[in-house]
């Protein structure tokens, strides 16, 4: 069961804290693992492993965006900017100074998480719609002027980084098809959450959440706003870091047409519908925006033949797909998946006296 027993009681901190409380618990973490790491690269299709790869991708870009919005209570709306500083970074390290793919990646992020915090600067006095401008210009000056109109044309490459075959590899790991991608994905993944989770338990993430709650009563005992809000930046940024990083994996050239704007809006929309200020968010968020899509596609693919415009307006009819969800999820499920899940767990804990 994963309640306690009557007169089953924790006797010190850690006990009460600990990650897995009860041996059901433990039970489900090992069949996740199981299931994760074992039984769906095995017995699922290269299709599903590339769709798996992509919530992958969107988990890693929007936990920065859950850290900032969610546990800091700093809009953002142009995270896809430290997603790009990442990727080219990580890039480049490789291409012209022949840097290992992690130490690359180390460096992508810490690069991207200071990006991010000269960006956050600003936190420091402004807030609400004015923070949100500057986030904004984070993405259009990185994007598109510095990455376009410049790094993208080092080296006379035109627009597009092109990493040939066998360049991206972990020691004897070369990782050139979809499921070592995937493998590097989860790890990845795990990684970071286990990262931000422990965080948010610590005297820093207690900090965030009071900025989040209310920043004058937090600095009026004595937290320091404006170290935790450049502190929660650069973690984001760093998050955002490894997500470039690691999608350089999955494409064939890099360009900055990759991370335009709307991919900033469809990270704020995935933990909007997933719930604001829960890990658990970031994953229902990820899984329903790509499934859905996904979905989308199977069911115009039945129709194309007989209305081949489908096919040419899929985009607009994602975006339409998106917008609608939003809306829908504001007004029936304001608290998102991840409250609907906590729900049903505690459903479940509490039966028979579920009322």
């Amino acid at each position: 069961m994963s309640w306690l027993p009557c007169g089953v009681y924790h006797e010190n901190y850690k006990q009460d804290h600990r990650w897995w409380q009860t041996k059901f618990v433990w039970g489900k973490m090992i069949f996740l693992f199981l299931f994760v790491y074992v039984l769906f690269p095995r017995f699922a299709g290269l299709y599903w492993i590339g769709v798996a790869n992509i919530i992958g991708y969107t988990v890693l870009s929007a936990l920065g965006v859950q850290l900032l919005i969610g546990y800091c209570g700093q809009i953002t709306l142009g995270h896809a900017a430290f997603i790009a500083v990442g990727a080219y970074v990580c890039a480049l390290s490789i291409l012209m100074f022949h840097l290992p793919y992690v130490v690359s990646m180390i460096i992508a992020a810490f690069i991207a998480g200071l990006w991010s915090v000269l960006f956050g600067l600003p936190s420091a006095k402004v807030k609400g719609f004015y923070l949100i401008m500057t986030t904004m210009a984070a993405q259009f000056i990185t994007v598109d002027f510095i990455l376009t109109q410049y790094v993208s044309r080092i080296g006379g490459r035109g627009v597009a980084f092109s990493l040939p075959p066998g360049t991206i590899k972990i020691g004897p790991w070369v990782i050139d098809n979809d499921v070592e991608i995937y493998y590097l994905m989860v790890i990845l993944v795990t990684l970071c959450t286990l990262a931000l989770a422990n965080l948010l338990r610590s005297r820093v993430g207690r900090a965030w959440i009071a900025i989040r709650d209310n920043d004058i009563a937090a600095e009026a005992l004595g937290v320091n706003i404006v170290k935790y809000k450049l502190l929660a930046f650069f973690v984001a940024g760093v998050f955002g870091g490894v997500a470039g990083a690691f999608w350089v994996c999955n494409l064939a050239a890099l360009s900055p047409e990759h991370f335009m704007w709307s991919w900033s809006l469809w990270l704020v929309g995935v933990i909007l519908i997933g719930g604001v200020g829960s890990i658990h968010g970031v994953f229902f968020g990820s899984m329903f925006m790509v499934l859905v899509l996904e979905a989308l596609k199977f069911a115009i693919a039945p129709l194309a033949p007989t209305f081949p415009q489908l096919q040419m307006k899929f985009l607009f009819l994602k975006e339409a797909a998106f917008g609608l969800a939003i809306c829908l999820f504001l007004l029936y499920e304001p608290n998102g998946m991840a409250y609907r899940w906590w729900q049903i767990k505690n459903y479940f804990n509490l039966w028979p006296f579920s009322y």
